[in-house]
């Protein structure tokens, strides 16, 4: 059954976490799945999060623990001791374990890793520490399935059995040889339906085999398990030598900071904030993309300035400023947006980029008559200006092509010079499109009132 966090449910646990009621504490909380408790926990005091966090068995409070916000472990972390923390971390899969380190202080992270108890897990996290965590070595759990291709049926069960047990979740069965270099995988029907004495090379499949190294970038490895549907991914390192594996929740997990990351990037925020950041760190993160966007509106206002003698010919002139600006403005965004779109799922090769700026370009062409022979309309029916319908109707059109093809270059650019592309989708591109809409709108005006 769904759990829907209340308010009444928080002030009743509230309440008996105040009279320390902790046989009603535990049964409120433990039925609950992992990610329902970290959202009980991140409604309440950092004291009373750990006040419930310590009522939860060992592998229900590790699971619990990386459901957090990041923000809100950190600050748990800080009430806890070195010993508890390994304690945590021993009941974690590796790849989880390594994340919660990491967040740790360099100087605590020894420490904490001298305090598990299980030596054998505590160097597979220390192995994964040393890989960035944006590559597939820093996603990637040392925890896998795995048979010889020298075993036969029988023998490979047996071992396959004594592995599960720390293997949470079963996806697939990898094959290797003596010196652990990945040839294939192995699905449960083949195992399951060979003769015991059957050696396990003569059932396992080599094709269809994806595989990522350990250096590959995390948007490498999003792409590949998007673009072929896979729930786990095998990882092996620069001998191709099997190291560990990436599922899909990872990824999935990835997905999501990635889409945030943009989406605040888009918004002009330039770097990724949680919602429950200081305020002098939400400050920070947008005043960079404020100031430029100022200094945008100070470069438009001495671009009418300087054209004041257009506007004191035909006052009507200022009436449109907003919309060319908006109009202009729109249409960039809505061209990057697809550019930077692309770029992110690759659909994108080398003779497919000229083509979709092309494509844009066309795209402005018909958007921007559309647009003029509209508004030519509404500003002559309001004025019966015929200059001034023909200065609006031309000078749209012309910002609406301009826009829509520095819409689509400047992302790919940006893409080009490596600065991530979906800042083209926010105050950039627009602040540029005011900018350049207006320098466009006055010279038409001022060709027509010559």
């Amino acid at each position: 059954m769904k759990f829907e966090l209340s308010q009444e449910f928080l002030d009743q646990l509230t309440d008996e976490i105040g009279v320390k009621n902790n046989a009603a504490i535990s049964e409120k909380i433990g039925q609950l799945h992992p990610a329902d408790i970290a959202d009980v926990m991140e409604n309440l005091s950092v004291d009373q999060a750990k006040y419930i966090y310590e009522l939860l068995d060992e592998e229900l409070a590790a699971e619990s623990l990386m459901e957090l916000d990041e923000e809100i472990r950190e600050q748990l972390l800080k009430l806890f001791s070195p010993e508890e923390i390994a304690e945590q971390a021993d009941n974690l899969d590796s790849d989880d374990a390594a994340d919660l380190l990491g967040e740790l202080p360099e100087d605590e992270i020894d420490e904490v890793i001298a305090q598990m108890e299980d030596r054998e897990h505590a160097s597979e996290v220390t192995e994964l520490l040393n890989y960035d965590e944006d590559t597939a070595g820093g996603l990637m759990q040392s925890e896998f399935m795995c048979a010889n291709w020298n075993w036969p049926v029988d023998k490979a069960v047996v071992e396959l059995r004594k592995q599960a047990e720390n293997v949470e979740k079963v996806y697939t069965i990898y094959i290797v040889d003596d010196e652990q270099h990945l040839k294939g995988i192995l699905s449960l029907k083949s195992l399951l339906f060979a003769s015991p004495e059957t050696p396990v090379r003569e059932i396992y499949k080599e094709r269809d085999l994806h595989i990522a190294k350990t250096h590959d970038s995390s948007q490498e490895v999003v792409s590949l398990m998007e673009k072929y549907d896979l729930v786990s991914l095998p990882v092996v390192d620069r001998q191709n030598k099997l190291v560990g594996r990436i599922t899909i929740d990872d990824v999935v997990d990835v997905i999501r900071e990635e889409a945030e990351k943009d989406f605040q990037m888009a918004s002009g925020i330039s770097e990724n904030v949680e919602t429950s950041a200081g305020v002098l760190k939400h400050t920070r993160s947008r005043l960079p993309w404020l100031i430029i966007g100022l200094g945008g509106g100070i470069a438009s206002s001495q671009i009418i300035k300087g054209y004041e003698g257009q506007i004191e010919i035909n006052p009507s002139l200022a009436f449109f400023i907003p919309l060319i600006a908006s109009t202009a403005g729109n249409v960039g965004v809505q061209s990057s947006a697809i550019i930077v779109q692309g770029l992110a799922s690759k659909d994108f090769q080398f003779n497919g980029i000229f083509k979709q700026v092309g494509k844009e370009s066309m795209i402005g062409l018909l958007v921007g008559f559309i647009c003029s022979v509209i508004i030519f309309g509404v500003s002559y029916f309001l004025d019966a200006d015929i200059n001034l319908g023909i200065t609006i109707g031309v000078s749209l059109f012309l910002v609406v092509i301009v826009a829509a093809i520095l819409g689509a270059f400047i992302p790919l650019f940006l893409n080009r010079i490596k600065i991530d592309p979906a800042l083209a989708t926010g105050p950039f591109i627009t602040t540029a499109n005011d900018i350049i809409g207006l320098t466009i709108y006055f010279i038409v005006a001022y060709i027509v009132y010559l």
